[in-house]
C-alpha cells in the first residue's frame, strides 16, 4: 500500500496512507471526520472517468493512516497534505476538502500559497471560522463543541452514532437518499479510527481560517446543503465569499452535511462542471 511518512513518534515512523488513480490532471479529495478517504466513493470512478488522476488520503489519526497521539491541529495537517504533494510532485492540482477537509484547503494555500493548486472546493466545510466570538457573531457557541468531546470521553461509539444521524440527516431522508447499511459503513470506518484523534480533532473545527482565506487568488468552488445540521450554511458556505473573492457559491435544497453521498449525482454534476471551467 501507498504511504508517504510526515513524522516520527517514538520508534515508529507517522505514515499517511493514499491512494493514486487515473491519468490527467491531478484531483485531490480530502475527507471529512470521522471518516477516511473512502468516502469519495461516489466521486472517484466519475472523475477518473473523466479523465482525471484522482488522489484521496486518510488524515493521520484515521484509516489507513498511522493513529499518533499528536498533530491534529491544522499546520500539521497541512503540512502532511504538503509531504504527500511534495512526493507525488503534483502542479496545477484541484484540491477539494470536505467538512473538515475544508480546513486542510485553507490552511495549505494559506501557509504554501497556490504555486502548486490551480483550483479549490469547500464542500459542506467548516470555513471560515465556527466559533461565535466577539468579532465573529455568526459562528456557533464553544459550549456545543465542548459538550461533543466530553461525549466524545464518555462514550465515543454512542456519540459518533447519533453524530452521523444528523450527517445524513437520516430522519428525513431514510428509504429515500440513505440507508441504515451505508450509516452502518460510516460508523465502521469511524469506530476503528484513533480515540484520541475523534477526540482532538473536534477542537480544530474551531480554527479561524478568515485570513487563510483572503489569500485565495484561485478559481474556488463552494458547495453547501441548506438542511446541513452539522455545520450550518449560514455560519459556513453561505460566509465564504465574504473572504474568498469570486468564489463560485452552489447551496443544494435539502442536502444535509453528507451529500456527497446522498446529493452524489447533483454533486457529481457540479464538480465535473467546475473542474471543466
Amino acid at each position: 500500500m501507498p504511504f508517504v511518512t510526515v513524522g516520527k513518534e517514538n520508534s515508529g515512523n507517522i505514515e499517511i496512507y493514499y491512494e493514486d488513480q487515473g491519468q490527467g490532471k491531478p484531483v485531490i479529495l480530502i475527507h471529512g471526520w470521522p471518516l477516511s478517504g473512502a468516502s469519495w466513493e461516489k466521486q472517484v470512478p466519475v472523475l477518473v472517468e473523466a479523465g482525471y488522476r484522482v488522489i484521496t488520503y486518510d488524515r493521520r489519526g484515521f484509516g489507513k493512516s498511522s493513529q499518533p497521539l499528536t498533530g491534529y491541529d491544522y499546520d500539521t495537517l497541512a503540512a502532511d497534505l504538503n509531504a504527500l504533494i511534495v512526493k507525488l510532485d503534483l502542479r496545477e492540482v484541484a484540491l477539494f476538502g470536505f467538512s473538515m477537509g475544508g480546513g486542510e484547503v485553507a490552511r495549505y494555500v494559506g501557509k504554501y500559497g497556490s504555486e502548486r493548486i490551480n483550483k479549490a472546493g469547500f464542500i459542506s466545510a467548516v470555513t471560515p471560522f465556527l466559533l461565535k466570538t466577539a468579532d465573529n457573531p455568526e459562528g456557533v457557541d464553544k459550549s456545543l463543541f465542548d459538550g461533543f468531546q466530553k461525549s466524545c470521553r464518555e462514550d465515543r461509539f454512542a456519540f459518533i452514532a447519533g453524530f452521523l444521524q444528523l450527517f445524513y440527516n437520516v430522519k428525513q431522508l431514510k428509504g429515500t437518499l440513505i440507508s441504515d447499511d451505508a450509516v452502518h459503513a460510516s460508523f465502521n470506518v469511524a469506530a476503528a479510527a484513533s480515540p484520541k484523534a475523534t477526540h482532538d480533532c473536534i477542537a480544530s473545527w474551531l480554527t479561524d481560517f478568515r485570513e487563510d482565506l483572503k489569500q485565495f487568488d484561485i478559481p474556488t468552488l463552494v458547495i453547501h446543503g441548506l438542511a446541513d445540521q452539522t455545520a450550518p450554511f449560514e455560519a459556513t458556505g453561505e460566509r465564504v465569499p465574504e473572504f474568498v473573492k469570486n468564489a463560485k457559491l452552489i447551496a443544494i435544497e435539502g442536502a444535509p452535511h453528507g451529500l456527497t453521498w446522498t446529493h452524489a449525482e447533483r454533486f457529481n454534476r457540479e464538480l465535473l462542471s467546475f473542474l471543466g471551467e
